[in-house]
């Protein structure tokens, strides 16, 4: 099906200078759109790619316009990556990419779990008993989900994502492990999306909890009786200790580390590869990693932060010998 760019106008708004009956076969980046296709542009300091792209139209913001009027024709937006955000789901349900309700036959779906008829259970899903599953949630292939767990409306579980899993919870007893019987489970909110091969674990005794809009990229892990808050996104590799709380609206960077029985509030953004080891109870980005360096300088570093202490310790003691000097 080709989309015409007014009809994308009259569908999700917009202002477009140029042919209404202009055909798109195909949405495309701008370095390698051709002439039926469409693009857009968000960062400013990318403007220069107007010249050399080849798309027949683009969406920009407002001030990006009247560049993109003297290239050709375009639809200029508030925000144009929320516009194309918009466009790509449009797109998608046109093309006939969305998923069909329903459960696959080779999905594996035990007694007393219930999913919402208008749910979509991919090829070789587990279901476990008293499991629920929300409205319009789409699970894709192998995505296991534990009994009792229960996944709100208009999620989206990627291939092989595990939720419900054991936490890892042992007690020492004479050199040997003793399991401890993970007894809660895992409640996700709506509109929530988990990446593939993301493990979210139940709870020892009460649940685990990822709140409404929290977005999870591939390969992350969720310990037990972690909370995470609204909105919160976190980028792949990311792991989260047990029972650590996590507020609204925090990003975590690719390969973050949080560490257990830490509270984060509302609004903190860690930077990637960053290792939090203490709460954060105060707004704003935060960064934590010791900078990449040619081996040989990287080792005499780490070497001379060993010995931080010591002189700390040393100039506390000229400190004291001197106060009436001022020093200190």
């Amino acid at each position: 099906m080709i989309l015409r760019t007014g009809a994308i106008v009259q569908a999700l708004g917009g202002e477009l200078h140029g042919d209404p009956d202009r055909p798109v076969t195909r949405l495309a980046s701008l370095e390698g759109a051709r002439p039926s296709e469409l693009s857009f542009l968000v960062n400013p300091r990318l403007a220069h790619l107007l010249a050399s792209t080849q798309a027949g139209c683009v969406i920009v913001g407002p001030r990006l316009a009247d560049a993109a009027r003297a290239r050709g024709d375009c639809i200029v937006a508030d925000d144009p990556h929320l516009y194309f955000a918009r466009l790509t789901q449009l797109w998608k349900r046109l093309h006939g990419g969305a998923p069909r309700p329903g459960v696959h036959a080779s999905a594996v779906v035990e007694e007393g779990a219930f999913i919402d008829p208008s749910a979509s259970i991919g090829p070789m899903c587990f279901i476990g008993g008293g499991a629920r599953i929300g409205a319009e949630s789409v699970l894709k292939a192998r995505v296991s989900v534990g009994e009792h767990c229960v996944i709100g409306a208009r999620c989206v579980i990627q291939s092989g994502a595990v939720i419900g899993g054991d936490g890892f919870g042992f007690a020492a007893h004479q050199g040997r492990w003793v399991k401890v019987e993970q007894l809660g489970a895992v409640r996700i909110g709506d509109d929530v999306e988990i990446g593939a091969n993301t493990c979210i674990d139940r709870g020892a005794l009460d649940d685990t909890v990822i709140e409404d809009g929290v977005k999870l990229d591939n390969l992350i892990q969720i310990g037990h009786n972690c909370h995470i808050g609204k909105h919160t996104a976190m980028a792949g590799c990311v792991g989260v200790a047990g029972s650590a709380r996590i507020g609204a609206h925090c990003t975590v960077g690719g390969a973050g580390m949080i560490l257990g029985h830490l509270t984060i509030v509302d609004h903190v953004h860690i930077s990637s590869a960053s290792i939090v080891t203490r709460s954060i109870l105060k707004p704003g980005q935060y960064t934590g990693f010791f900078p990449i360096d040619e081996n040989g300088a990287w080792e005499k570093n780490a070497a001379t932060l060993k010995h931080i202490h010591g002189l700390r310790e040393r100039v506390k003691r000229l400190e004291r010998r001197l106060p009436d000097q001022g020093v200190g």
